[in-house]
């Protein structure tokens, strides 16, 4: 009876069940509606420090069309949010007042290239649906939460280019979805203990590019199906176990640059297309086997201990574009298999012990563009097949014992700018074509022929380089052996009148991400406009900035310079702009610019962004002017700053080293993560802003070019008078090393408050033996600045490191100086080293010895 009675009221139990479950549902409905989670995202944009003009349908009238948001996608059938994408919003902000519980089915949540700060909030472990987290190229600090671990449909994960620290949560190993994780540039990040990662089936892409410190993670053998792997710039040591040279059969990508590992080179990879090994440790041989990675395309190894022959068998390798073996202890001959690598533009065996002769198979090489294999042992004649490279743009053949004569093909060289063949021991004739070249070293050789005329100032400033100077008179060759090539050198006042010829425009933007920009011919309120480039993300105009300052009233100047002026906008929404005008019609200080070849060069530059350099918003040219248009930074120039009420205040010892800390990454990232590299060229402390917190930007990129990898540039002489690399006056030849005496010139400047003109004089006399007694006697503690009491105990230990490091970056030899990478390294160590003496006692000379 109970039975029947039950079925009988069947329907009405099942139907209160019902009732039950959708009470349950109302809270969850409640807190994820379209409209609760529009009021959420209202409520998170009004904490914006500066909240995009691109977002004007994010607002209270506009609550019922959540939908049709910008930047807001919802999934179709339930009208909730689904993907978040601020990306390169320019949104200065945090996370910690945004309310994670509403958006529970967020499936995509991009918020990189913005000015985030502060921490990552833990509740962001709610969104258990996300297969996109990319938080890249923003400001975050503070440690990666663990509940991370807990988006296990993660398919996407980037913190790249933040400033997180802690360690890195093993946590993340959870993530058995994940396809790409990326937590480069972090460069306070902690190294976690490996051994409680477990492998990542799913993972392709892995990019730990930090400051890490241990031995190779012995996790990432376990991963299976990595296609990429980068884990350079680390402080990893030992040898690569040989598990990982087994497992990861699938690697197209390895990068290892710039760290401290042993051993033989790995070469067990076979889709392998790209092998970056430089700045290690390696020792052996370059295995055969190398040549079995048929699909090798770049392959660097310079910087390493490597030893023994170049392998024959690299001449199977048909598509490899890139070979650079520098900087080794590698013997024996060329191999003339080489030649058939048919595909190589970019061939460098440059400091090795190569004997022999170049082999004629070289001439194979019809697609090579810079072929360098100066400071070698090569003894016999140029071959002559050499003229056959027709896309050759820089030749270095340089610091050899070459003989015989210079062969006349090499004037069919049609694309030819670069020619060094100086230090070796050719002789008798050469062709005369080859001093139309852009330029051209033939110094210290037994050459006998009068140098025919060549275009005026091709050669100006050189010694060693045929040619006429201006019309001055060449000097001809005597009949002495081991005469030299020369010609009269008068350099006018360092030739600063050509600074603004090369400006170059750097906009920040995550380099892995495509940045759109637009031409304009015309805009409202701003007339006659030649051209206008503005980064996509900019929403001002032109004629809002004009307006701001009045027509460029002098009111609104800020700053004066040689090359123009500086004016501040104010801008109606509260945005400040710097905007320097440099005029190119008026002044005889600045040439005519090739206005097309200048875009092409701002469009080129699109990918460089990092938080030490400052942000450039474009560019625009009218009636004969051209408009940068920066940043604001209210504190202004570090010289400023340095020379300032501030110098004594707020310029403390901790305060400069972080400084200069701050600089040297900014050229660190520009010399060794921009491609192609790019040099400066006027690294000073008035090109050096500061933010609120003392952050160093580095700025003014009018005199910066890029320096192509494949060869040297040649160029006029530009810069700031005390802050030029003395290599300049002779050679006129830009490389980074010039920016690294700058940044040498700069760091003493900071810790001695006041220029170090003396020193550097006494760098350039290093034979001078009474200026090696002076420096012996010199205490570091007398050079630094006396307006401020002697740093103690860790400071003191940061301002021996500091000064150590300016005095290595301002030796004479360019080759002796280090890379901004080291510098950048060396500065961000987590560990100081110990004094070798107590601070009050330490001499200059004793610096430049640490």
């Amino acid at each position: 009876m109970e039975g029947g009675l039950f079925s009988a009221h069947k329907p009405t139990f099942l139907l209160l069940l019902l009732h039950i479950f959708l009470l349950a549902l109302l809270p969850f409905k409640a807190i994820s509606s379209p409209k609760t989670q529009a009021e959420a995202l209202l409520t998170w944009k009004n904490t914006f420090a500066s909240a995009p003009p691109s977002l004007p349908s994010w607002s209270l009238t506009n609550l019922n069309n959540l939908c049709n948001w910008y930047a807001i996608v919802c999934d179709q059938n339930s009208e909730q949010v689904s993907q978040i994408d601020l990306s390169n919003f320019n949104i200065a902000a945090t996370l910690t007042h945004f309310n994670f519980t509403p958006f529970l089915n967020l499936t995509q949540f991009n918020l990189s290239g913005n000015y985030f700060t502060g921490h990552v909030p833990s509740a962001i472990g709610k969104l258990s649906k996300l297969t996109t987290l990319d938080l890249g190229n923003n400001f975050f600090d503070q440690e990666i939460p663990v509940e991370i671990g807990k988006l296990t449909e993660l398919k996407y994960l980037s913190f790249f280019n933040n400033t997180l620290t802690g360690v890195i949560p093993s946590e993340l190993s959870n993530l058995q979805k994940v396809q790409f994780l990326i937590l480069g540039a972090n460069y306070n990040l902690q190294t976690p203990d490996w051994s409680k990662f477990s492998g990542m089936p799913s993972l392709t892409y892995l990019d730990l590019s930090s400051r890490l410190d241990s031995e190779f993670p012995e996790f990432v053998s376990k991963c299976l199906n990595l296609t990429f792997l980068d884990l350079s710039e680390n402080f990893f040591t030992g040898q690569i176990p040989q598990q990982v040279f087994t497992n990861l059969s699938k690697l197209e990508y390895l990068n290892l640059t710039n760290n401290q590992f042993q051993g033989p080179l790995p070469s067990n990879f076979p889709k392998l297309k790209h092998l970056h090994l430089a700045q290690n440790n390696f020792s052996g041989a370059i295995p055969e086997a190398i040549g079995l990675i048929s699909g090798l395309q770049r392959i660097d190894l310079a910087w390493n201990s490597l030893e023994g022959p170049i392998p024959s068998s690299i001449g199977q390798l048909r598509e490899l574009k890139y070979l650079d073996l520098r900087e080794n202890s590698l013997n024996s001959l060329i191999p003339s298999e080489l030649g058939l690598c048919t595909s190589l533009t970019y061939l460098d065996l440059t400091s090795n012990h190569l004997e022999g002769k170049i082999p004629p198979s070289i001439g194979q090489l019809r697609e090579l563009q810079h072929l360098d294999l100066r400071e070698n042992s090569l003894n016999s004649s140029i071959p002559s097949d050499i003229g056959r490279l027709s896309h050759l743009i820089s030749l270095d053949l340089s610091g050899n014992h070459l003989s015989g004569s210079i062969p006349p093909t090499l004037s069919n060289l049609s694309n030819i700018q670069i020619l060094n063949l100086s230090n070796n021991n050719l002789n008798g004739p050469f062709p005369p074509e080859i001093c139309a070249l852009y330029m051209i070293d033939l110094s210290n050789n037994n050459l006998t022929q009068e140098i025919q005329k060549a275009p005026d100032d091709t050669f100006v400033g050189n010694s060693g380089w045929c040619g006429d100077a201006r019309g001055l008179t060449r000097a001809r060759n005597s009949k002495k052996n081991n005469n030299e090539v020369i010609i009269v050198v008068l350099v006018p006042v360092w030739g600063l009148s050509v600074v603004a010829t090369t400006i170059a425009l750097i906009l920040m933007f995550h380099k892995k991400t495509k940045r759109v920009l637009k031409k304009i011919n015309s805009a409202q309120n701003f007339e006659n406009f030649e051209s206008m480039i503005l980064q996509e993300e900019v929403k001002f105009t032109f004629g809002e900035v004009v307006k701001a300052v009045d027509d460029f009233h002098e009111k609104y100047c800020i700053g004066k310079g040689g090359f123009g002026r500086v004016y501040k906008a104010e801008l109606l929404s509260g945005q400040a702009v710097a905007v320097k005008r440099l005029n190119t019609s008026d002044s005889n200080d600045i040439p005519a610019i090739n206005l097309q070849s200048f875009e092409n060069e701002i469009r080129t530059l699109t990918n460089v962004r990092h938080r030490n350099i400052i942000r450039l918003y474009g560019f625009c040219s009218r009636r004969g002017c051209i408009f940068l248009l920066y940043e604001y930074l209210e504190r202004g120039s570090l010289g400023k700053a340095l020379y300032g009420v501030e110098g004594v205040t707020q310029l403390g010892w901790a305060t400069r080293v972080k400084i200069v800390h701050g600089l040297s990454h900014a050229l660190s990232y520009l010399h060794h993560d921009c491609s192609p590299p790019i040099v400066h060229r006027d690294v000073t402390v008035n090109n050096v802003l500061l933010e609120s917190d003392f952050e160093a930007r580095l700025s003014d990129f009018g005199t910066a070019r890029l320096i192509s990898a494949n060869s040297s540039n040649w160029t006029h002489i530009v810069g700031s008078f005390g802050y030029m690399a003395p290599e300049l006056a002779l050679t006129m030849r830009i490389t980074d090393k010039c920016d690294v005496y700058s940044f040498g010139v700069v760091a003493l400047e900071v810790m001695m408050g006041r220029h170090p003109g003396d020193l550097l004089e006494s760098q350039l006399s290093e034979s001078s033996q009474s200026m090696k007694e002076d420096n012996a006697k010199l205490l570091l503690k007398d050079l630094l600045d006396q307006r401020l009491e002697a740093p103690s105990n860790e400071l003191a230990k940061a301002v021996v490191l500091v000064m150590s490091l300016a005095l290595a970056c301002i030796r004479t030899r360019p080759g002796s100086r280090p890379t901004m990478l080291f510098v950048a390294q060396k500065l961000s160590a987590h560990i100081l080293p110990s004094l070798p003496e107590p601070f009050g006692m330490l001499t200059i000379n004793k610096l430049m010895g640490i």
